[in-house]
């Protein structure tokens, strides 16, 4: 309740601090995925009646999407090398080599008025080389809520979203996924995006008002 009463008061004294967030997550984007929970329910054969429905599981075929965004839209899109474990040293060379130089490019002036990072609480995010990689880069982290799923940004609003208009297709190869999830990004219009941050502000202050706090 602290972190989120901290960013309250933040945006209350001074609501362009939105502009200044970049967000990122991380999850996977299989090859194929069933539908939907209920369309992925079929009937077994009539010769197995004690066992007439099972559930299609998404492919093992798969890549890692890690999606850094802000209120105009999406900064970068990076995809994990298989075999690559997910930790600080290639977060942090993602920040170094990938992230800043994609702001630079893509939000001028962005830099130059303190970028506000936000991220979860994932090992690879709150490692002390993470945390110091961030401080050299001059960007300010932007605490997240501990057990807050419903307070990530790109879980409830960018892959849920992404997933739900992937879901029945069936992709040969991981260029070919690549490209549905770049092509998806770029026809959603900047005020999904912008849409995205704001909402920040109302969950949180609906998560206060759930503590009784306000």
């Amino acid at each position: 309740m602290e972190v989120v009463t901290q960013f309250v008061r933040q945006y209350e004294e001074d609501p362009s601090i939105l502009e200044r967030i970049v967000t990122s997550d991380k999850t996977w984007v299989h090859h194929y995925d069933p539908e939907s929970k209920r369309q992925s329910m079929e009937w077994r054969h009539p010769s197995f009646p004690m066992q007439k429905k099972f559930k299609r599981q998404p492919s093992a075929k798969k890549v890692m999407l890690t999606l850094f965004w802000d209120m105009h839209g999406p900064i970068l899109v990076h995809f994990q090398v298989h075999g690559q474990t997910v930790n600080s040293a290639n977060y942090c060379a993602m920040l170094q080599n990938e992230l800043k130089p994609a702001i630079y490019k893509k939000r001028r002036g962005m830099l130059s008025k303190k970028v506000l990072l936000h991220h979860d609480n994932g090992r690879p995010c709150t490692a002390a080389a993470t945390v110091e990689t961030v401080q050299q880069l001059g960007f300010t982290l932007l605490q997240h809520p501990p057990y807050s799923p419903d307070l990530a940004r790109s879980d409830y609003h960018i892959f849920g979203p992404l997933k739900e208009a992937l879901h029945g297709r069936r992709f040969t190869s991981d260029e070919e996924v690549k490209e549905v999830v770049h092509t998806w990004l770029r026809e959603q219009p900047k005020s999904f995006f912008s849409a995205g941050i704001q909402r920040l502000v109302e969950r949180y202050n609906n998560a206060l008002c759930c503590k009784g706090t306000v």
